[in-house]
């Protein structure tokens, strides 16, 4: 029996090494994969979509917030992986007695090199993980910018949402180079059109999730921000906390380049 500490500061009870993970959480379920653990996965969400070629036969267990709880227990996991956003409260509550459960909290980039540790720690898969923070630390540590354009992070419309402060994704735009003009609000606030009208951002993200936006939206935010640059990007690059990560800091330099 071996104890770790999960992100919420909880002690969650391991027997042994697992050898049967249900991941509910997208980014961390790729994380397994990269880390070697794919004989172990045998339950994702519908949103674990990568790596494809094991998307396609993996054992689906619902949404992040919509789980199949009897599907889940029924799998006899010895391991949940959850995350404190993106998973309720009240499914997580109701696994716990059945196999433990560790809980991420993820809302800058220590965050999720320490997550990929606990998960390396977890599975034996110490030397994976420390190779893969190496190259994730790496392609974060070349600051080649000194200018950061401003942005806004646009994650739905009808209502238009954006991304505020203390988020993962505003410390991914800090990172990349971008001044985020909504850092100071709430995490996720709901903005009237004569509120967005009020800035004027070098650049506007249209994210791909959780809203997504496409190529027939850009004039509808072109008529809002006349004088910005607006710009579909990839929000897989800025949200997802796991073995992504390796490629995010390349992707933002493309980004930028395309603005110079």
């Amino acid at each position: 029996m071996s104890i770790f500490i999960d992100q919420l500061g909880r002690k969650v009870h391991i027997e042994s090494t697992p050898k049967r993970i249900v991941s509910i959480v997208p980014s961390q379920t790729e994380l397994l994969y990269a880390l070697g653990c794919a004989e172990t996965v045998v339950g994702q969400t519908v949103f674990c979509v990568h790596p494809y070629d094991k998307f396609k036969n993996a054992v689906k267990i619902g949404g992040p917030k919509k789980l199949n709880i009897d599907k889940i227990i029924a799998l006899k996991p010895d391991l949940v992986i959850a995350n404190k956003e993106e998973n309720l409260k009240e499914e997580v509550a109701v696994l716990e007695p059945y196999c433990p459960v560790w809980v991420s909290d993820i809302v800058n980039l220590e965050d999720a090199l320490a997550m990929i540790c606990s998960i390396g720690q977890i599975c034996d898969k110490e030397h994976q993980a420390s190779q893969l923070i190496a190259k994730i630390e790496n392609g974060f540590s070349i600051k080649n910018y000194e200018y950061k354009h401003t942005c806004i992070y646009m994650i739905w419309r009808n209502p238009y949402m954006v991304v505020g402060g203390g988020t993962f994704i505003n410390d991914m735009l800090s990172r990349g180079g971008f001044a985020n003009l909504c850092e100071n609000m709430s995490r996720y606030p709901q903005l009237l059109l004569e509120q967005m009208q009020m800035f004027n951002p070098d650049v506007v993200f249209l994210s791909s999730e959780p809203y997504p936006f496409k190529e027939k939206h850009i004039a509808e935010f072109e008529k809002i921000f006349p004088k910005s640059n607006i710009m579909l990007v990839d929000g897989e690059m800025f949200t997802w906390y796991g073995s992504r990560l390796q490629y995010s800091s390349q992707y933002f330099n493309t980004i930028k380049a395309r603005l110079l």
